[in-house]
């Protein structure tokens, strides 16, 4: 078996990309875990997080250290959150979701992971928890709606520090299902730009998410 470290706390096992278990024994997903010279692994499955799928496609910028606090819009059952808290054991990842349905999954992922903090609200109005959220180093963003650039934008002008990372995950069908995703592409760096961001990266997710892309990017000076 091959295990080469490649980022904090993210290493490659042969083929597979994984997260040391922050709660050794505990699965998330049913995803494997793999023991090796003392360290639990959780392979990080790039069919069930985009963020995991842009690393296999190539991403170069991970801003993730182990005492990162983090701003995740759109937690959703936790899957992503969860590695996030593998690898920023020392930080925050404020995690919000509107859906109570996912919220619950959520909550049995987070009640092992003190990392984690579950915030159920609507990331289309961040002034609704912006007494409950400070400043952080990494804003993500993975909400499939329309608005899901504007709702990106507003969370990195109420969160941001001078130095914050932002990722978005664009669906491009969630915007327009009549445009052509590459132009959908476009249009949205467009507006990530209009909106005083830079784009340092952008990653197209195929063959793991049809039609998505990601966006990195920092605040453009």
């Amino acid at each position: 078996m091959q295990v080469n470290k490649i980022g904090e706390n993210v290493y490659q096992i042969d083929n597979q990309i994984a997260t040391i278990n922050l709660i050794p024994g505990k699965q998330v997903y049913q995803e494997k875990l793999i023991v090796h010279e003392d360290k639990e692994f959780r392979l990080w499955n790039p069919r069930r997080s985009k963020l995991a799928a842009a690393i296999i496609r190539g991403l170069t910028i991970f801003p993730f250290k182990k005492d990162s606090n983090v701003l995740y819009l759109g937690a959703s059952a936790g899957t992503t959150p969860s590695h996030i808290s593998d690898i920023c054991t020392e930080g925050k990842i404020y995690s919000v979701e509107f859906a109570p349905t996912m919220m619950r999954e959520f909550l049995d992922v987070s009640q092992d992971r003190e990392n984690l903090l579950p915030l159920l609200e609507d990331a289309t109005h961040p002034l609704n928890y912006q007494h409950l959220v400070e400043s952080v180093d990494i804003i993500y963003s993975d909400v499939a709606q329309a608005q899901q650039t504007k709702l990106f934008l507003d969370n990195f002008k109420l969160f941001a520090k001078e130095d914050t990372i932002g990722i978005i995950m664009i669906k491009a069908r969630s915007i327009d299902v009549t445009m052509n995703p590459n132009d959908v592409f476009k249009q949205e760096k467009r507006r990530l730009e209009q909106g005083g961001l830079k784009v340092l990266e952008e990653i197209k997710l195929d063959p793991y998410e049809k039609d998505h892309i990601a966006f990195i990017c920092e605040k453009s000076f």
